[in-house]
């Protein structure tokens, strides 16, 4: 007779701390090929591994990259969002992602519950009435013919459906089609509107004939654990919970414990039972973890319901603003000890940090600040300085 399992191993909060850096590629930077193709295919690759990068500014993604790979720069991103080999579109948390196109669509029709939601909570009772396949319908027609911003595919969009507000319109369209920007927004040296159309426009896929305007069949378990296992290997050790607050999908806990004689399992220090996959890495909790400054919105600390494990209280109360923006944040021994902004005029640039406690690692913190200055205000003269970030 089988015996019964002993009690799970307990990770400590600097051993989760040390896994998650190590999958983040924030502990060894890899380095990038020289040029050619191997170099493309390496930073979609770190992409696909990281499940996209948060990006509902423009250009975040640009420095979340930076912060984890030796040797990048801005022409790496740059060219495969012009070249249509990334996308920009609303998935996880129904916010804006940087994604390969190879994830775009899988991911999308994934998330489509999260995305229905948000808008049911924001605009259903504004769209009370509105066919959704008819909506659908009208607003591919539009934006396949010509990208537009919100307000103008709103604003055709009243024509067919005067009795109904232009924007809610607009964010019918969205959540029904999935709708990538296109550039030159977050192209690296450019600027432009949020513009959109169709991800099987952009990337030429053609629907199946007969296949709705949008989408409507629910994921399987199988695109679900998958989902929950590239989670795990970019984020875990992780609980249901966190699993949750990453991709705002709601009852995980089936498929967790559907993937539970493929996973191993230990304990936090406050008892929460963690997921994880066998070979992913967890280095020890004494692994040096070098100073990193990581991406306004980064998804390092936007992807666990108990963020702890990189958060501190102190640091909650500073990142976490009023007014949804999350700074870059300063990381000393793994953990956010303080946040960091780009400034830049004509010729000057300068790297304001602002810690949250005494300036330690000041040296390795002012080299760090160099490199994002070498990388995001080349030829300008740079200043790092340590302070408020305010004025």
């Amino acid at each position: 007779m089988a015996g019964r399992p002993g009690p799970a191993e307990v990770l400590s909060l600097r051993a989760v701390n040390r896994a998650l850096l190590a999958r983040q590629l924030l502990l060894d930077r890899p380095r990038l090929a020289a040029a050619g193709p191997e170099r493309t295919a390496q930073v979609v690759q770190v992409i696909e591994h990281l499940v996209g990068l948060q990006a509902q500014a423009p250009f975040p993604p640009y420095y979340g990259l930076h912060s984890r790979l030796d040797g990048f720069l801005p022409e790496d991103l740059a060219t495969l969002i012009t070249s249509r080999s990334v996308v920009r579109i609303a998935l996880m948390r129904g916010t804006i992602h940087l994604v390969s196109a190879r994830d775009c669509l899988p991911l999308r029709r994934l998330l489509q519950p999260v995305i229905e939601r948000g808008m049911r909570g924001a605009f259903g009772k504004q769209l009370a009435g509105v066919d959704p396949a008819e909506l659908a319908a009208a607003g591919r027609r539009l934006v396949e013919a010509e990208p537009m911003t919100f307000a103008q595919l709103g604003q055709a969009l009243a024509a067919q459906w005067p009795d109904h507000p232009p924007a809610a319109l607009a964010q019918g369209v969205r959540t029904y089609v999935p709708l990538v920007q296109v550039p030159p927004r977050a192209v690296w040296g450019r600027s432009g509107q949020s513009m959109h159309t169709s991800a099987e426009h952009w990337l030429g896929r053609r629907r199946p004939s007969g296949e709705p305007a949008h989408p409507s069949s629910a994921p399987s378990p199988a695109e679900l654990a998958q989902l929950v296992t590239r989670y795990l290997g970019a984020f875990g050790p992780a609980t249901v919970r966190d699993v949750q607050a990453w991709s705002g999908l709601t009852g995980l806990k089936a498929v967790l414990e559907r993937l539970r004689p493929c996973l191993v399992t230990f304990r936090d220090e406050n008892g929460a039972e963690l997921f994880d996959l066998p070979t992913a890495p967890r280095p020890g909790a004494d692994t040096p973890a070098p100073v990193r400054l990581t991406a306004e919105f980064d998804n390092l600390l936007l992807s666990h319901a108990e963020r702890s494990r990189v958060v501190t209280p102190e640091a909650t109360r500073r990142l976490y603003t009023v007014n949804g923006v999350i700074p870059g944040a300063v990381l000393v021994d793994g953990f956010a000890a303080g946040m960091w902004r780009l400034t830049r005029s004509r010729d000057k640039a300068a790297v304001t940090i602002e810690m949250f406690g005494p300036v330690r690692e000041r040296d390795a913190l002012t080299a760090e600040a160099e490199r994002v200055l070498a990388f995001g205000a080349p030829g300008a003269a740079h200043q790092v300085r340590f302070g408020p970030l305010a004025g």
